[in-house]
């Protein structure tokens, strides 16, 4: 077991979530996410691979702006950087599809209190989990 209790995707998306709570964060996010897709389509369609160098700065840059102002926490990109591009992608989508509310209730909401912790997050989840519970598996 690894020193924060992640192990797959399915542990660290509470984690994510978690982290992400405060829209205007999301609302980075999404913008750093859509300006990512922007520069590697540009590289696409002009068959430039330097636009490429741009999408680490115009997608980490808001996004980290987002954590260290908003939601006074350090970006999961430090410790778990793949998981966390695929975090990124998962809560784009879900916004997109106008479910990442429904999504941050369904992990944060209801059953923990207001100051919990990851470690409450993994401990939930395993719990629904091992109860076969509806909507403990996360793509």
């Amino acid at each position: 077991m690894t020193e924060s209790g992640i192990e797959s995707f399915n542990d660290f998306w509470p984690h994510y979530v978690h982290a992400h709570r405060d829209p205007r964060n999301r609302a980075l996010h999404y913008i750093g996410t859509t300006a990512v897709l922007g520069t590697v389509g540009l590289a696409a369609v002009t068959i430039n691979p330097a636009w490429l160098l741009a999408a680490p700065v115009v997608g980490y840059g808001p996004a980290w702006v987002g954590h260290f102002l908003f939601e006074k926490n350090k970006p999961a990109t430090f410790e778990h950087p793949l998981w966390s591009l695929r975090g990124d992608l998962k809560m784009y989508a879900l916004a997109l599809r106008r479910q990442m509310g429904a999504e941050i209730e369904r992990v944060c909401g209801g059953d923990l209190l207001p100051n919990h912790t990851h470690a409450d997050h993994l401990a939930l989840s395993r719990a629904r989990a091992a109860s076969g519970a509806p909507g403990t598996a996360t793509a």
